[in-house]
Formats: structure tokens, sequence, C-alpha cells
């Protein structure tokens, strides 16, 4: 695999969170009936004009500046001409020439632990346009049904320069747009619904080489199946140059059932769109004024908010990266940290990173559904903080939290009489206790063996119902035996 470079580019269509669509005031919700959103405008009925939703270059002036773009002053809307039987007017509405956001970037972290590395993936552009509908085949025997509730849904195109190595920078390209969209509002990133999808264009060349001839692999709807087809893709191009065949520039449609991925259309069979000025579109003018105000409302975006969680709560780089992937856990983080204070910030870095997503995970729960609150953990780390329990004990506390038993760890810890021994007399009694009752572990600890020291500590742990101060216990013991 060395001996070649792989270059990978997306496309990804990002939906906009607007309640209307881009180009009429028809509802843009998920799920109704076939056609019942879909007004004269949708349909393309004789004598109807677009008129271009705000709400929706909105979107994709938050999105220019969470990117670091420019958002052109001046763009213009453009006629896509293709036919196809849900585009009802034979053409899309979009931008081809003058887009309404140009360049920015995007910082990406790939792998994790230490072998992790950050990147950043250029942005080639971002434009404005509607979707087309919806061809429906498997509920109709030798026919399609068309829906067009679609047709018209606002969407943002954003496009990278080739700067992804392999399938894992374009996973991580892509979580973190998918994060970042939903991060400033624009989208809900749902992948099953289509708010949100990537074509991915792939080659191969030999190290040094010009760049190959590229396949663009169209509408993956999961992080997984993206991997998938791109690892597919990079081993077919490879074995097809190695065997001496040329490739053909194609787009192809990935088949989760097989792994595989197969050709849709040729080169020589591709579109000729045919882009020119829609008649019935002003070009678009964003004035400075609007940019600035629309800045103004923005949340504090990832990359700002990684960094000050480094500087003001002393995380590494990676946990504060893996806080700010999404609004939801750094909010929930914050309010963690509001309650057990600042000093605490990393134990309440490691509970939201380690214990709360596993117990979430196991659940297969959303952040959002935790039965355990922000203010609840807050609280259960101060308790830790403050030695009023054990970690060992605290885990019992969490689970408590986490079935409902009690309305805060401190009620929990009352309850079910969890506090920490602290009293050094009342340790070292249980501990002299603990060293009579185990008197060949005592003479194997003073024969070098080193494990029967921690098997002493368990015991005195055990004695203490696993309520001592394990690190008294520890230097209260060491004291004892020698």
């Amino acid at each position: 695999m060395n001996q070649w470079e792989v270059v990978i580019g997306i496309e990804t269509h990002a939906q906009l969170s607007t309640r209307s669509k881009i180009f009429s005031g028809a509802s843009t919700a998920f799920g109704a009936a076939p056609n019942t959103q879909a007004c004269a405008v949708d349909l393309a009925l004789p004598g109807v004009l677009p008129v271009l939703n705000r709400g929706a270059v909105e979107c994709a002036i938050k999105f220019g500046l969470a990117i670091g773009a420019e958002v052109a002053p001046k763009s213009v809307f453009a006629r896509k001409n293709y036919f196809y039987p849900d585009l009802p007017k034979g053409y899309q509405i979009s931008q081809f020439e003058l887009p309404v956001v140009v360049g920015g970037n995007l910082a990406i972290q790939v792998g994790q632990g230490d072998k992790a590395y950050e990147k950043s993936v250029r942005l080639t552009r971002a434009h404005l346009e509607e979707d087309a509908g919806k061809s429906l085949h498997e509920d109709f025997h030798g026919k399609s049904g068309i829906d067009l509730n679609r047709a018209g849904t606002p969407l943002l195109e954003i496009v990278t320069e080739p700067d992804m190595a392999s399938s894992a920078e374009a996973v991580a390209y892509a979580r973190a747009l998918h994060a970042l969209v939903r991060w400033i509002g624009i989208c809900d990133g749902n992948m099953q619904e289509g708010s949100f999808r990537c074509d991915a264009n792939v080659s191969v060349r030999r190290p040094g080489q010009p760049l190959g001839t590229r396949r663009e692999i169209k509408n993956l709807n999961s992080f997984r199946f993206l991997q998938q087809a791109i690892d597919y893709e990079i081993q077919w191009q490879i074995n097809e140059i190695e065997e001496g065949r040329k490739i053909q520039q194609a787009t192809v449609l990935f088949d989760p059932e097989t792994g595989e991925t197969r050709v849709m259309r040729t080169k020589e069979d591709a579109h000729d769109y045919r882009y020119f000025p829609d008649p019935d579109l002003l070009p678009l003018v964003i004035s400075r004024d609007w940019v600035e105000r629309t800045r103004a409302g923005m949340p504090e975006l990832p990359e700002a908010k990684k960094q000050r969680f480094i500087a003001d709560y002393g995380l590494s780089a990676y946990d504060a990266t893996t806080l700010t992937a999404s609004l939801e856990v750094a909010d929930f983080y914050e309010a963690t940290v509001a309650v057990a204070g600042k000093a605490a910030a990393k134990p309440c870095a490691n509970w939201v990173m380690v214990d709360l997503a596993a117990r979430l995970n196991k659940d297969e729960r959303e952040l959002a559904d935790s039965p355990v609150a922000a203010a609840q953990l807050g609280g259960l780390v101060a308790r830790i903080a403050d030695n009023t329990i054990s970690n060992n004990i605290a885990k019992k506390v969490f689970e408590a939290l986490w079935n409902g038993e009690g309305s805060s760890a401190d009620e929990i810890i009352e309850k079910q009489g969890l506090k920490q021994i602290t009293d050094s007399g009342a340790i070292e009694k249980l501990i002299d206790e603990v060293l009579a009752a185990n008197a060949a572990m005592v003479a194997e600890f003073k024969a070098g063996k080193e494990k029967a020291f921690n098997a002493l500590v368990g015991q005195a742990m055990k004695a203490t119902k696993g309520k001592a101060n394990p690190q008294q216990v520890n230097e209260l013991l060491k004291q004892k035996l020698s």
C-alpha cells in the first residue's frame, strides 16, 4: 500500500434547518404523506416564480463564518439542466460560477490516543441549491412512484479540495463537518432521513505521479458506509492498475449488502448540465452589515471552545477535542464543572468521556436522554474531590443516580450510609484487626512478596466495606508493616 498514494475529496449535501423550502412557502417537515407538501412552485406549474428564502441564506452565512471562508458579497443562482422524473422543472436551481461561500478550512482529528494527529482540510466552496424529489421503486411492481415533498428543500452543497489521503481522514472530516453544521444550528444532521449525504471522489497514484483518474461514490448516508465504500474503491482501483487496466472516470454507487461499488454512469454518458443564470432570480447581494449581524449571533465555535478548555481547565488537546465533538457534550461538560468546581475540571472530563459515555452506550441512549443530569454528575464529582466518598463508592452512587434512587449524590450518600471513613484512629483499629487475622500474608510481605501488600489492602478495604480512604489505608498499612 506504501507504493500508492490515495487522494480523496468530498462533496456533502446538508439539508438546511428552515421551516419552508428555498424558493416556496411549502413545509420541509419530514415524513408527511407523499406529495402533500409540494406547492405550485415545487410542481413547476405554469406562471409560478421562485422567491428566495432569507433563512437559507442566513444558514449559508453562518457556515461561511464558521469555516473562516469568504462570504461572497454577490452570488448568482443558475439553472442546472437535466431530465429526471422527480425534477418537475427539468432543471435544478443551484449556484455555479459565483457561489455564496468561497474557501475556508476545517480542522480534523484523525485516530485516537498516541496515534492521533490533527489535519486541516481546505474547502473549495459551499453553494445553495434546491433538492429534487424522490423516486420510489419498492412499493410499485414494474413502476416507480414520484414523491415531490422533498422537491425544493434547501441544501448547502459543501465541496473540499482533494486533501484527504485515507478513509480514516475522510470519515474524520465527515464527522467534523456533521458536528459543525449541527453545532451552528443550520442542519439537524439526520443521516437516516437524508439530511446529511456525502459523495466521495477517490483516486490513486504512484508517489510523485500526476493525479489519477477519479471515481465518484454517490449518496453515502452513514460514516460506516463512507469508510467501507472508500476502502473497497481504493483496493479496486489499485488492483485494476496493477493488472494493466486503465481507470475510467465514473459515478458509482455503494452496495452495503455486498460491500462493493458498482458503476452508475461513465464520463461518456455523463450529463452536460448547460448552466446559465436563472432569469427569474436576481443576484444574491449580502451586505457586510448582514454578515456582521449574523456573526454577533453565532455560538462559540468548536475550535475556540477547545482552546478555551485547554487554557481554562488545563485539559489535554485530546480531551478538549473529544469534549467539543458536539455542542451537547461541551455544554454538559461545562455545566458539570460549574457544579463540581474548576479544580475538578479533569475528573469531570473523565466522568463525562468515560463513565457517562459507557453507560449511555450500554443503554443505547443519547446524551439528551441521560437519566443523570450535568448538575447531578457535578455534585457527585464534588463529593469525590472533598473526600466524602472514594472513586469506587462514586461508581455505586452514579449507578443509583442512573436508576433514579435519589435526586442527588448527597441524598444517596446519606440514605445508603456511603460516607468515606477518614478518621485515622478508626482506620488504624481496623487495619490492626486485618493484620492479626492475616498473619500468613504479613509473613509473605516481609519475605519480599509485594503482591501480599495489595492483598492486605484489599482485606482492609473489605473490612471498611469500601468506605475507607484508599490512600490513608495504603499509608497506614505501610507504617504498620515497616
